[in-house]
């Protein structure tokens, strides 16, 4: 009889005291896209180009292989003061070095 005490008050103390265990699932690792490193540098361009502006999204357009060189397109929405509008960047690098041979900005407002 006073085992079976034990062992209830051990039951007892046990599920008040010892934690719950809550299984957890880890986030998935999301690989860093193709395109991040121009992203960065359009970002630091348009920066340079509108230091007073802040910019408040991003989107990257896509790309395009032209023979031995490929074109990254982003827009960039930027706020300055009570202005905003949007900036078209084209980074065009040769393929094989990555090598930087032109970058084109186009504002809009849309």
């Amino acid at each position: 009889m006073l085992k079976k005490i034990v062992v209830a008050l051990g039951t007892i103390i046990a599920m008040h005291v010892a934690p719950t265990y809550v299984p957890t699932l880890a986030p998935a690792q999301q690989e860093i896209p193709s395109y991040a490193k121009w992203g960065r540098l359009a970002m630091k361009e348009v920066h340079a180009k509108y230091p007073n502006a802040n910019i408040i999204d991003y989107l990257h357009e896509g790309s395009a292989v032209q023979g031995n060189s490929t074109i990254e397109k982003f827009k960039l929405w930027l706020k300055e003061d009570t202005k905003e509008f949007g900036v078209f960047v084209s980074i065009e690098y040769t393929t094989a070095t990555e090598q930087v041979t032109n970058i084109e900005f186009q504002e809009t407002s849309k």
